[in-house]
């Protein structure tokens, strides 16, 4: 140990000795933010090698320096430079002025210098529209001292600026006493006295700027080992705090790994008071409504986390080029969707952009990128750079990747670096030669592009030979790429890599099974334009066309105004860019530009309307339909864009406003949803309703060499991601859960059995475990009583209840989360035919669900400071008729259904397996549809809302409430539904993780919701009468089918058919939809289930199905379930 430590302390003083040692400040500020006032003495220790006849400083021009004979004023008022975490700004618009001086060195002096300066003045910049965040909203001031808060960096020149040297400083400051102050480093001070507040920072390695920002924070802390994780908000929330602690714990432990150590002693959370997006060494200064995004968690805060070690430890070499953005954005923003499994779409949207944007005119090598100020160069820097990182680590293998990285951030820490630094990490680790590579993509401009020509399919003996020429058709020289290619067949996909380095090359794959499709570059792993058959047509297109012709409804629409105004907001400062006509002076749509076509009525969309029929999408004279999904024309606006038809490289697009206040806002959101092919949203101030991309059905890079095998899907390998966030979910401890309340021992958990109470009595001692409090009546964990149930009389029942106290007294509704704890027993009441007096262990109905919940209150109990109350209930009795949940709404005091502001409820999620998760009854309220909307966004993992009214599980008795309940649930045709095989060894462990992701983003997100949420289910009739008990288990005859829970339309769809079934012995199929049942219309799932119920097992009745259209009649005699 003692051997590892003095070769760190030894390698780390080569590393300092290699350069100059870095001008040290010692600096005491005191700030008054009523009068903008700062107030200075710096102790500027500069090293003997640093002080040179000629030695100069500069400093802001509103600073007074106090006279000092050690320096001397050589001029003012002259222009700023953008400098420090700003150097990247080029050619932003900076007013601010400053002083240059000149240090006077005393004859004859050797040894290092001590400066003593001390200043003081007013600072305050204007906040104004940033250009480098042009389609982000944010702001920037080159530095501000305000009543609402301080924000001081390098571009404010308050610390005396000696040319680009590093430095080192400690930092003392004196403010109000509510107020804290933030900047890099390790505080050492944290004090009031009297009326003020003094912190100490120290910060001892080597830094391009000194920040200083300073509020009245609210503080919250986590320590992670070695580094402690900060949040400084502006107003108490510990719930937001909390979250933002964990995910910086999350992210923290895989960059470690990933990359090396963190830099630094802290990662702070630093609540802005304007909106902002920076990343400072050790901090990220965020607005306070982007801090509020749930999608931030795992998109950008990532990215400025990562930051720390690249950009703000590893510094940029501007003259060479900014290498850090995209990096940065590969291992953060592309790596999260690559977790997710959408790496490659992701890769493609990069590569859309640059084909989009980047024309010859606007291109310019990586070399010369410094930031990003408009989309071309956005589409470089970040971008390309991102791609060829990519091709980088395709070359080289993940190992040596992130061994070169690893290698590149150890040689280069605190120092500034180029991409020619990162060139030698990589060929000292892989002993490659890279100059070619590096040459190629970061000093010449432009991208390859490919077509697939010649290809050819010829039998030899026992193999297939695909033989094919790959062209680079640009006008440039030719690019050398290692091009992926696979041939499908009929066992599945096999991947080689050919080397191009020539524009027109010819080659051949061997394959031993018939060839099904040749595809070039699937997943996109090449940086390259794209041909425009590749992409969904999207927004991106025609925002980056250089021409936009805007046509408008005839004037005589009613209308006609309401698009004007939108066209004049829309076309503001862009004349060169946009020309507007009435659609009465256009007789065809252009070729040679971007189309915008403006109303429902415009005489050109059913252009529009004929090209997204193709996707099984149609304008309809009151709103749209997207796939299966109408909305209404009325309070909802629509942007749709499809190829032009006339042009596959042009765009035509179609907005339509529904309500004529959102012109504004539409103006303002559009931009943000370039990606996307078409759009809805709802409302003057325009929410996102629907949002998505056409497919691509016909890549010119993709060729089909079997005819019958057109429509054979294509399923590539599954890639894994360069790194893996540690789960803060553990699927171990749900399987544990499950196999306990699963197992034998427990003989189904069955109602009025020992089994079923020592069930409750292990949820009970979780629920204490893990900080829930009792949340019964009576103060225990029990929710008690008796009554009959079915045949049994005098059944002793138990709810169990825990809870976690809202924090928020205004927000007097709780959130309940629910999942049922008993099963069958020996099968009772519900045994399928031949099941009677057989364990039904019910893993995945319901100990799935439990399993969830109580992972649930593991991770919330203890940390978790929501808004609202959140109630916790296992409920007992559900298999025989909601009878736990029926006794709940009708008798827990503490929480009546009135003060009740959703549940959800887990019920059967054991067997995801990669499938979508189910939501019932998301009918009952309207904002269900927009939380798991976010859901998906924020988490990657996909849900699919039932609209029906189902009688699924415990949620219904809340509905009956008037409650606003959904169910996440997932089931298939192999689920085991009630039978024995029900078992732990049949769960997804993973798809449980996934489960526990979606319910804790719903959970919080309503625990902290702060407006009611409007029912819109079907409240039962007389719900305030006990709940009766039905006298019989539900229905025992069976079609042998399995619904499909996501369709919407009339009917039911078949989702499966169970082998032998008399479904699959009448000739049913998997999607054909039942509308009629022995003559009756069956219009949804409950009718079905209800006509059902009228039969006895040997009925014979009839269905009419539609299959594809075709309507047919089908007998089938009824089984047992």
């Amino acid at each position: 140990m003692i051997k590892k430590i003095l070769i760190l302390i030894f390698s780390s003083a080569l590393m300092l000795n290699a350069q100059d040692a870095p001008i040290h400040h010692e600096i005491s500020a005191t700030i008054t933010p009523s009068t903008s006032y700062l107030e200075v003495t710096d102790v500027i220790t500069l090293d003997e090698s640093q002080v040179k006849d000629g030695l100069q400083f500069k400093l802001h021009n509103a600073l007074e320096v106090e006279p000092n004979d050690m320096i001397t004023k050589l001029d003012e008022s002259v222009n700023a430079e953008d400098v420090g975490m700003d150097k990247d700004d080029a050619g932003s618009d900076n007013a601010l002025k400053l002083n240059v001086y000149k240090v006077n060195i005393p004859s004859g002096h050797k040894g290092e210098l001590k400066l003593t300066l001390k200043y003081k003045g007013e600072i305050k910049s204007p906040i104004k529209q940033s250009a480098e965040n042009y389609a982000r909203g944010f702001s920037e001031s080159p530095g501000i001292i305000w009543e609402k808060g301080v924000y001081l960096a390098g571009s404010t020149y308050w610390v005396p600026y000696f040319n680009d040297e590093l430095i080192t400083f400690n930092l003392t400051t004196t403010e109000p006493k509510d107020w804290k102050t933030v900047t890099v480093g390790k505080r050492t001070k944290d004090e009031k006295k009297s009326d003020v507040h003094i912190d100490r920072w120290e910060s001892p390695t080597p830094q391009e700027e000194v920040f200083l920002i300073a509020a009245p924070f609210h503080e919250y802390s986590y320590p992670m080992g070695a580094v402690t994780a900060y949040a400084f908000l502006r107003s108490p929330d510990e719930g937001l705090a909390n979250k933002y602690l964990e995910t910086t714990a999350q992210y923290m432990d895989m960059y470690r790994k990933l990359v090396g150590p963190y830099p630094y002693s802290k990662f702070a959370l630093v609540e802005n008071f304007w909106e902002t997006g920076y990343g400072m060494p050790s901090f990220t200064l965020l607005g306070e409504k982007i801090i509020r995004f749930p999608f931030i968690l795992h998109s950008s805060y990532p990215h400025e986390l990562l930051h720390n070690w690249w950009g703000n430890s590893v510094y940029v070499d501007f003259k060479t080029g900014n290498w850090c953005e995209g990096i940065t954005a590969y291992m953060a923003d592309h790596l999260i969707k690559e977790q997710r499994g959408q790496g490659a779409e992701y890769r493609r949207a990069t590569l859309q952009k640059f084909t989009n944007y980047v024309t010859p005119e606007n291109d310019f090598p990586i070399n010369k990128f410094l930031s990003r100020h408009d989309p071309p160069s956005e589409a470089i820097g970040y971008g390309k750079v991102l791609m060829v990182n990519h091709m980088l680590r395709r070359k080289v293998g993940d190992e040596q990747f992130i061994k070169s990285y690893q290698k590149f951030n150890r040689d280069n820490k605190f120092t500034r670096a180029s991409f020619d630094d990162i060139r030698i990490a990589f060929e000292d680790v892989t002993g490659e030669d890279l100059k070619w590579f590096f040459d190629q993509w970061i000093d010449r401009t432009g991208a390859p592009e490919l077509i697939l020509t010649d290809v050819k399919v010829k039998s030899v003996r026992d193999f297939n030979n695909v033989s094919f020429t790959l062209k680079q058709i640009q006008d440039d020289d030719v690019f050398y790429l290692d091009v992926p290619v696979v041939i499908v067949t009929k066992e599945g996909t096999e991947t080689k890599v050919f080397q191009m380095n020539e524009k027109e090359v010819s080659f051949s794959f061997s394959v031993k099974e018939k060839p099904y499709k040749i595809l070039i570059d699937p997943e996109f792993d090449l940086m390259r334009k794209l041909d425009p058959r590749e992409t969904p047509p999207t927004f991106t297109k025609a925002y980056g066309a250089d021409e936009t012709l805007v046509i408008l409804p005839s004037e005589d629409s009613k209308d006609y105004q309401l698009y004007k105004d939108f066209s004049e907001m829309w076309t503001k400062g862009k004349d060169d860019k946009f020309e507007v006509e009435a659609q009465d002076d256009v007789d065809e749509l252009p070729t040679d530009k971007a189309v915008m076509l403006l109303g429902l009525d415009n005489k050109f969309a059913p252009v529009v309307n004929s090209a997204i029929k193709q996707y099984g999408s149609e304008l309809l004279p009151d709103g749209v339909r997207y796939g299966k999904r109408k909305i209404s024309a009325k309070d909802n606006s629509f942007f749709i864009s499809v190829v032009n038809p006339k042009n596959i490289n042009g765009v035509i697009t179609l907005l339509t406003i529904g309500n004529k206040d959102a012109v504004k806002g539409l103006n303002g959101k559009l931009p943000h949803y370039g990606k996307y092919s078409y759009l809805a949203f709802s409302g003057s101030d325009p929410t996102n309703i629907a949002k998505g991309q056409w497919s691509v059905n016909d890549s010119p890079l993709n060729k089909t060499l079997d005819p019958s095998a057109a429509n054979v899907k294509v399923e590539l390998e599954k890639r894994k991601a360069l790194a893996y966030l540690a789960p803060v979910f553990s699927a171990d401890r749900m399987m544990e859960v499950i196999k306990f309340l699963a197992s034998d021992d427990l003989k189904g958990r069955g109602l009025g059995t020992p089994e079923l109470d020592k069930a409750a009595d292990y949820i009970a001692e979780k629920f204490k475990e893990y900080g829930l409090q009792p949340g019964s009546d009576d103060g225990t964990y029990f929710q008690q009583w008796t009554q009959d149930v079915l045949d049994k009389k005098n059944v002793k029942l138990k709810n169990v209840i825990g809870i976690i106290p809202g924090t928020n007294p205004n927000l007097s509704e709780a959130v309940v989360i629910s999942a049922h704890y008993d099963h069958l027993g020996l099968g009772w009441p519900d045994a399928k035919k031949g099941n009677k007096g057989k364990i039904h262990n019910g893993a995945d109905d319901n100990a799935s669900g439990v399993a969830v919940l109580l992972e649930l209150a593991k991770t919330l109990g203890k940390t978790s400071k929501p808004g609202r109350t959140i109630i916790f209930v296992a409920f007992t009795a559900e298999e025989e008729g909601l009878v736990g949940s029926q006794y709940f709404v009708n008798n827990y005091k503490k929480f009546p259904p009135k003060k009740i502001l959703a549940n959800l409820n887990i019920d059967t999620v054991g067997r995801l397996f990669g499938r979508k998760l189910m939501v019932l009854n998301s009918n009952t309220a309207r904002e269900w549809k927009f939380i798991f909307m976010g859901t998906d966004f924020t988490t990657g993992i996909a849900s699919e809302l039932i609209t029906q009214d189902l009688d699924a599980s415990d949620q219904k008795s809340f509905i009956e409430k008037g409650v606003p309940g959904v169910q996440l649930f997932y089931t298939g045709i192999d689920s085991d539904y009630h039978v024995p095989e029900d078992d732990a060894d049949k769960i997804d462990a993973d798809g449980l993780v996934k489960v526990a992701t979606v319910a804790r983003e719903v959970l919080e997100y309503l625990a902290d919701r702060e407006e009611p949420m409007a029912f819109t289910g079907t409240i039962k009739s007389g719900n305030g009468k006990q709940h009766e008990v039905k006298k019989t288990g539900g229905r025992k005859a069976s079609t042998g089918t399995m619904p499909d829970f996501a369709y919407s339309g009339k009917g039911v769809r078949i989702g499966g058919v169970s082998d032998g079934s008399p479904a699959a012995e009448a000739g049913l199929l998997k999607g054909d939809v039942i509308t009629e049942f022995n003559g009756k219309p069956v219009k949804n799932l409950k009718d079905y289930s209800n006509y059902l119920k009228e039969h006895q097992p040997g009925d014979t009745v009839t269905l009419v199905i539609d299959r594809k259209g075709e309507k047919k009649e089908v007998k089938l005699i009824l089984t047992e379930r």
